[in-house]
């Protein structure tokens, strides 16, 4: 049964690539291995709902991501969310790009009847890209000492946008930015 829908903005090769290796050395230190179970891939969700209806959506993000251009990302710091998923993330430094890319999403999305929830809501959104969940208690020192080898900065472009239903992932669709042609 689907918990909810969410709307992602995926990475260049590279930047997915580097995120990956975070993943995977949490994962081998056995400190979360969620993210690669329920099958996602590194990500920042710009929207999330437990009601959409794909179908509905889909030619708006097709038209959304076809008028917009990559975004340079730049993740400079690592966090946590203090809630009972016990959550590590990533956080790009905000820029004007990203927070206009946002805010236009959102406006798409109200036009059409689309609730935006707090979280998601321009004035409250924080983008983070999601490196472990469920990090048990005893085991957020080690967590966050194994992102710091990151070396961070680590960057790159936000290359396409999609919806997934999760959990486990499960993607409807994805689309490159600034793809013009019909795909």
């Amino acid at each position: 049964m689907s918990q909810g829908y969410s709307i992602e903005l995926y990475f260049d090769p590279a930047l997915e690539n580097q995120i990956l290796k975070a993943w995977n050395v949490l994962a081998r230190r056995q400190i979360s291995t969620q993210l690669i179970e329920i099958e996602s891939r590194p990500h920042i969700t710009l929207f999330s709902s437990p009601f959409l209806e794909p179908s509905k959506v889909e030619p708006l993000i097709k038209s959304f991501a076809a008028k917009q251009e990559p975004l340079l990302l730049n993740f400079s710091s690592i966090g946590s969310l203090p809630n009972e998923g016990n959550l590590l993330f990533l956080s790009p430094t905000p820029t004007l790009s990203l927070l206009q890319f946002h805010s236009q999403l959102c406006d798409l999305l109200k036009k059409e009847g689309v609730e935006i929830g707090e979280d998601y809501r321009v004035d409250s959104w924080v983008p983070v890209c999601p490196v472990a969940q469920e990090v048990p208690k005893n085991r957020m020192a080690e967590a966050f000492s194994v992102l710091r080898d990151l070396k961070l900065p680590i960057g790159g472009y936000a290359m396409d946008i999609g919806l997934v239903e999760f959990s486990p992932v499960r993607e409807f669709f994805s689309f490159i930015l600034g793809n013009t042609l019909d795909g």
